[in-house]
């Protein structure tokens, strides 16, 4: 049996007022629109809401970061122990700092580290994210351990290493002994104290080398090696023609913060050795706090922070002037090609 239709039916309003004209109805609708001084005071009342709720942040970085940096600024100007009044000395502690061999020597192991620690933990980081980018047994539990190194802290690091590596009473000499090995200074000879600061920063920093290469080597496209491998690339050219091209922007990612990284050290150094022995392992920032809090020469301490600070400064903004400038000569070639 067909249903019947539905009967069309006038909403209640129709029936109440059914001579009223549509437009009339629809005018009443409409809500009235606020004046214009109510619309500023809305305006007011959610900017004062907003700024509730940011500024504690605001408080917090000025109070922590913009604050400080002015101060250190005007400080590094200053001849300044903290305790008596400061006197202006203009650019006498940058100039005090270039004739300081003491500064000197701090820059020469600061490089030295740098030039160490940065290339040793990229290269192994590369190799061992490789050799984790395969199918093999317990992958996982690799990666793990290899990662574990970096999540300890500096301080945790520099104590578990001070008492393995004491000449008297550390494990490694202990073990050095069974083997016929005649005991290390290790952190008290001035000849090994970088260098054994270097293999430890190598064996906390490569994890996160590896974490960051292999991410990237797994966004690599397998149909670009399947592609090499069909027109006959080995291994060795895979990796120099696909992978590590593909591999770049990481890579110098992790140089720019493995450097900046390396010439900021101090946490490793002073629960370590405390800048010695004879000063074979005073870094910059190790130097920069002896001056500060020790020597109580805030305003030299001051003057070579904002050394570093500069050095750093160039380091960041070198690369994306040189990109700038690459991209240009690239838009450049291509406006000649065209013209052509």
């Amino acid at each position: 049996m067909p249903r019947l239709p539905t009967p069309l039916t006038l909403p209640d309003d129709a029936h109440d007022h059914p001579t009223e004209p549509a437009g009339a109805r629809a005018a009443d609708t409409v809500p009235a629109q606020p004046s214009p001084r109510a619309l500023r005071r809305r305006l007011r009342g959610e900017t004062a809401t907003a700024w509730a709720f940011v500024s504690p942040s605001v408080l917090v970085i000025l109070g922590l970061s913009v604050v400080p940096v002015a101060w250190s600024l005007l400080l590094s100007f200053q001849a300044d122990d903290l305790v008596t009044p400061s006197r202006w000395v203009g650019l006498g502690n940058y100039r005090a700092l270039v004739q300081d061999p003491h500064f000197s020597q701090a820059v020469r192991n600061t490089l030295l580290y740098t030039a160490l620690y940065v290339p040793l933990s990229i290269g192994l980081g590369l190799l061992l994210a490789l050799v984790l980018n395969q199918r093999i047994r317990l992958v996982g539990l690799y990666r793990t351990l290899i990662f574990v190194p970096f999540v300890i802290s500096a301080t945790a690091q520099g104590v578990l290493f001070s008492f393995i590596l004491d000449p008297e009473f550390g494990a490694a000499n202990s073990v050095l002994h069974q083997l016929g090995i005649s005991s290390q200074g290790f952190l008290t000879d001035p000849a090994q104290a970088l260098l054994v600061l270097v293999a430890i920063s190598v064996w906390s920093g490569t994890g996160f080398c590896v974490v960051v290469t292999l991410a990237a080597l797994q966004d690599v496209s397998p149909s670009l090696i399947e592609a090499a491998r069909l027109d006959g690339a080995g291994r060795w050219h895979l990796l120099r023609h696909v992978t590590l091209p593909a591999l770049t922007p990481v890579l110098v990612f992790l140089l720019l913060w493995q450097t900046i990284n390396a010439l900021q050290v101090f946490d490793l150094v002073y629960v370590t050795t405390k800048g010695g022995p004879l000063g074979s392992t005073t870094v910059i920032v190790y130097f920069i706090w002896e001056q500060a809090f020790k020597n109580f020469t805030a305003g030299y301490g001051a003057a070579a922070a904002y050394a570093l600070a500069l050095v750093l400064l160039v380091l960041g903004v070198a690369p994306r002037v040189l990109r700038a400038v690459r991209g240009r000569a690239r838009a450049n070639d291509r406006l000649e090609g065209a013209a052509r």
